[in-house]
């Protein structure tokens, strides 16, 4: 089966985040890509009990770095999410196969990658001093906002 997403974690720093992340993935049949380098170990005990027990049912790539998953991706649509994107997340008709890119929680993803992608935000309040929301919460609202769409359309069904 196809994934219905590829989730791309670019150089991501903390452990439970990526757990959550993994096990957001099981949950919806979307491959995790992971780019080098990681701010943990893969076995990190933190990242398998965020994950829980459900890493059998993951499917999970590690690439060494930036180019070697452009490579593997090659021919599907870029999306990298952003606090910085013009375009909000509603605006945006995903497709099967898209790739959805977060980069890494302390400085987000740099910009010669963004400029690389169709960048995105998720609508948040601008009248406080909020900078955004935590990278596994961000991850589920767009996950599960393609996958309504993907359902209104009946273009895809987990």
């Amino acid at each position: 089966m196809k994934p219905p997403l590829h989730i791309v974690l670019f150089e991501p720093e903390i452990p439970p985040n990526t757990g959550n992340i993994a096990r957001l993935c099981a949950c919806t049949a979307c491959q995790l890509h992971l780019v080098h380098p990681l701010g943990f170990d893969i076995t990190d005990k933190h990242l398998k009990r965020a994950g829980l027990d459900y890493w059998p049912y993951l499917d999970v790539q590690e690439h060494a770095d930036w180019a070697a998953v452009r490579e593997t991706l090659a021919g599907h649509r870029w999306f990298g999410l952003s606090t910085k994107a013009g375009q909000g997340i509603w605006d945006s008709k995903f497709e099967a196969g898209d790739v959805l890119v977060m980069g890494p929680e302390t400085r987000g993803l740099p910009e010669n990658i963004l400029n690389e992608l169709t960048p995105l935000r998720i609508p948040m309040r601008q009248d406080a001093p909020v900078r955004s929301l935590n990278l596994s919460s961000a991850c589920a609202i767009v996950v599960y906002e393609a996958m309504r769409q993907f359902s209104a359309s009946r273009r895809i069904d987990i």
